[in-house]
């Protein structure tokens, strides 16, 4: 009992690995105040945050994909492929910073959340990142493959009634959920019943995500907008902090 209460009283070690000094303040302040977590330390490059994953041994990595030395892309997979462990990957709001968030998600990372600053507020981080990191914490991780599979798999075989509009599939994630729904909208064929889904992402991403699933799928899928009618063989993925009617 004596050592299951001490696990339980033990903080969650964070790293947080970010080129911009500004940043890398804000974040450790967004998690200053949380009786569970700790940030045990910064790094500026993935060359230094190797050495701290070793010496510091955290249990979630926070990482910025845009970084001098080495991009956050490349070193994700090279930690995922030898030393996997929860990354959460920090990243702009732009389109082409949205494309190579979801890459990140592909390569392992269990989640994304948007830098602070412009739209998003330091208050929505100092909300968001705590949670974040306790799922990411709890998160199931494998050691990836030496590059990603997005071949889409056979389709799966169910008994589905091609046109019937009174069918529907609906679809909830949370952290680490993306991966998880690519997976299964690939393996969909072109005449399923009309899919909602429902993924905890931020603004911005969801619109990425959905047009990435668009390029891969076999059915139609993009992100819902108000006054959309749901058919067979299409897939509405919610807006960023968004839910359906």
């Amino acid at each position: 009992m004596a050592g299951e209460q001490k696990n339980a009283d033990r903080k969650i070690k964070v790293l947080i690995v970010d080129d911009s000094a500004i940043v890398r303040k804000l974040l450790a302040e967004a998690l200053a105040t949380e009786a569970d977590i700790e940030v045990v330390g910064t790094a500026p490059d993935p060359y230094v945050a190797r050495d701290k994953i070793l010496s510091l041994r955290p249990d979630v990595l926070t990482l910025d994909i845009e970084m001098p030395r080495m991009d956050g892309i490349t070193f994700l997979k090279k930690l995922m492929r030898f030393h996997p462990m929860p990354v959460i990957v920090i990243s702009s709001l732009g389109q082409a910073s949205s494309k190579i968030a979801l890459e990140a998600l592909q390569c392992g990372a269990v989640d994304v959340l948007a830098k602070p600053g412009g739209p998003y507020s330091v208050g929505e981080l100092k909300h968001d990142l705590p949670l974040k990191v306790r799922a990411a914490a709890h998160a199931r991780l494998q050691r990836a493959p030496a590059a990603p599979v997005v071949a889409a798999p056979p389709p799966i075989r169910a008994s589905f009634h091609p046109g019937n509009p009174s069918t529907i599939i609906a679809i909830g994630a949370s952290t680490g959920g993306t991966e998880a729904i690519r997976e299964v909208l690939m393996g969909l064929p072109a005449a399923c019943p009309g899919i909602l889904v429902v993924q905890h992402i931020p603004p911005v991403f969801s619109t990425a995500f959905a047009n990435r699933l668009n390029d891969l799928c076999r059915i139609q899928v993009k992100e819902a907008a108000d006054g959309d009618r749901l058919t067979p063989g299409l897939a509405l993925v919610a807006p960023g902090n968004f839910h359906m009617t």
